[in-house]
């Protein structure tokens, strides 16, 4: 394929000819050559094996769903209902443990007492492990919904409900208000959040909510949505090398005290200390179930605000690692409850089919991939008012990308890899690579995708362009990724001027200074510490925001020194960030603590001879 190169850097540049006639490996979904051999329900919770729990062991939380049930005979119903941008309107996604009894509709309006349009969409499912028919009926969602409501007015409150259907109870009438129209000058703020679940993200969760009742326009959460693949660690004995250790008494976690209260939970009867908490995995001993009720626990901000997500090295798999003992190989491989394997041989094909590749992520949302020329929830973008945001997948498709794709894995002639060539997160591709040249930026259709969308950005109407992927090119906290997505994407990013690079993925806060191709720091873009001149195309400002809480904890430094690349670092408080476009040359960024006390950082964005009036 044909390259330029702009000061040094090869750039894609693209012809439709070239993209129809190059051959492509294909798309995948999920490969099941080799059988799974594990248990039919893996479960994290060796003094209670049932799904719905038996009163002892870990407890099986309960979070109610989105639409309560009219009568206790309940044998279907509306559990997550979501929001999210399409252009020119919202596509509303709903989520039910069995499928409906016609095409779903959404009933809709600008009047709360006259919802005088109707649209109807498209219902999905998967295989899921267990199936709701094994769950209570409140807890559990298997058949994905989506209606889009087309060609809305811009800046406009409406007013939808999904009508009952096959068992299921209407739902209120709620309301959400669309984008406002690309050059429309008026300020807004979102909340930018990373690395949530539910253990730690309580504080977080809190001031999210207060942020919604005080106008925000949306939420973009950058990956590890509900770390439902820490559905394990509960299992896991303590180790050294690992900081998390709860035991109901004296919990070590990383970061320092306070220890949050929720760790004061005793240990239950029968339980190991672990690298867990008081639920055993993030919420949930069972992986769909962290999913259910992490999805039911946000139903309160998804259905008033669009809940915009990219994908994180969470949402991959049923796992990620072995433990102590190899204790995960043990059981997912052999079927042997709480014993021991002499190596960890997890592979591909070690979780049920149902969790791999990316699965749940899927089919659990709907982003505006399709309607932006981009794929799926992996990458796409939108407008709003002055502003284009650019959502990447930093964990698939681009040059040795971290979850590695099957031809990665081959060697020699194969055209698939063996069971042992694989890996429990390998994933992708979910775009096309051309000639499975997997080496090269320029086969990647995402790469392709990338310079496409940035090309097309009019700079007139949306002046700000922020892009996200779940990991960070740089950090304080170094790790040989970094390399990896920076070569991929910073190219493009600076050479089109983009203003800002989010990510999380390091369980921290972390600003750094203005930075240009390969970590050179652009002294002349900071006004002082708390100003920066950005969008010139001679650096990005970058923010790890990796803090919004999660099972794990946060990521410390330990000896490691701080970079001189640093200019803020948080390892201690959970939290979100705000971002606020005043108008086409002044932004504001703030760390808001999940504590309520207030700002951890601020940052102020300032375009090159730009006032910072606002």
């Amino acid at each position: 394929m044909a390259t330029e190169f702009v000061e040094g850097l090869s750039l894609l540049t693209l012809s439709v000819e070239a993209a129809v006639a190059a051959p492509h490996q294909a798309k995948r979904d999920v490969d099941t050559r080799y059988p799974y051999t594990g248990p039919a329900v893996p479960i994290a919770d060796w003094v209670d094996q049932t799904v719905n729990g038996n009163g002892k062991g870990y407890p099986r939380l309960v979070e109610p769903p989105a639409v309560k049930p009219a009568n206790a005979s309940v044998t279907n119903n509306v559990n997550v209902i979501s929001l999210s941008y399409i252009p020119n309107g919202v596509n509303i996604h709903f989520q039910t443990p069995f499928g409906l009894d016609a095409n779903p509709t959404v009933h809709w309006g600008t009047s709360a007492s006259n919802l005088c349009s109707s649209s109807t969409g498209q219902t999905t499912s998967y295989d899921r492990t267990p199936p709701c028919s094994a769950v209570v009926v409140t807890q559990c969602s298997q058949f994905f919904h989506n209606v889009q409501l087309n060609n809305l007015t811009a800046d406009t409150t409406y007013y939808y409900q999904i009508p009952a259907s096959n068992g299921t109870t209407a739902s209120q009438v709620l309301s959400f208000k669309t984008a406002r129209a690309a050059g429309n000058t008026e300020p807004f703020t979102i909340a930018v959040l990373n690395d949530m679940g539910y253990t730690n993200a309580h504080g977080t969760y809190q001031q999210l909510n207060q942020a919604v009742t005080q106008g925000l326009a949306f939420a973009w959460h950058g990956g590890d949505i509900s770390y439902a693949d820490d559905w394990y660690s509960g299992i896991l004995p303590c180790e050294s090398d690992w900081p998390v250790c709860y035991n109901g008494t004296s919990t070590t976690l990383p970061g320092g005290p306070p220890i949050p209260a929720e760790y004061d939970a005793p240990l239950p009867s029968g339980e190991i200390p672990n690298q867990g908490g008081p639920q055993g995995g993030d919420m949930s001993v069972l992986y769909e179930s962290n999913w259910d009720l992490w999805q039911q626990w946000m139903n309160n901000l998804t259905t008033q605000v669009p809940y915009m997500v990219l994908p994180g090295n969470h949402e991959a798999s049923c796992g990620e690692f072995d433990g102590p003992n190899n204790i995960l190989t043990a059981y997912l491989d052999d079927d042997k409850l709480n014993s021991s394997a002499p190596k960890s041989e997890l592979t591909y094909y070690s979780c049920p089919p149902s969790q791999r590749n990316f699965t749940a992520y899927q089919y659990r949302f709907r982003m505006p991939g399709a309607e932006s020329n981009g794929v799926s929830n992996f990458w796409y973008s939108f407008d709003y008012g002055l502003a284009h945001f650019v959502s990447l997948d930093g964990e698939t498709d681009f040059p040795y990308s971290p979850e590695w794709p099957f031809v990665r894995d081959t060697t020699g002639n194969e055209t698939l890899p063996t069971e042992a060539q694989t890996f429990i997160t390998d994933s992708g591709p979910f775009g096309e690579i051309d000639a499975n040249n997997w080496k090269s930026n320029e086969a990647y259709q995402q790469l392709q995708w990338l310079q496409q969308d940035l090309a097309a950005v009019d700079r007139t109407k949306t002046p700000w362009v922020i892009a996200m992927s779940h990991r960070p090119m740089y950090s304080s906290q170094v790790s040989s990724y970094q390399a990896d997505v920076r070569d991929a994407f910073e190219p493009l990013l600076l050479h089109y001027g983009v203003d800002a690079y989010l990510a999380g993925h390091i369980h921290w806060y972390e600003r750094l200074l203005p930075l240009g191709r390969n970590g050179t720091i652009a002294q002349s873009n900071v006004v002082d510490n708390n100003t920066y001149v950005t969008g010139d195309g001679t650096s990005l400002t970058h923010v790890i925001n990796g803090m919004a809480g999660n099972i794990e904890s946060h990521s410390t430094l330990g000896t490691d020194p701080v970079l001189n690349i640093t200019a803020v670092l948080n390892q201690r408080d959970y939290g979100f960030s705000k971002f606020t476009f005043h108008n086409a040359s002044v932004a504001t960024w703030q760390y808001v603590k999940g504590d309520g006390s207030g700002y951890g950082d601020e940052l102020t964005l300032v375009k090159k001879n730009a006032t910072l009036s606002r």
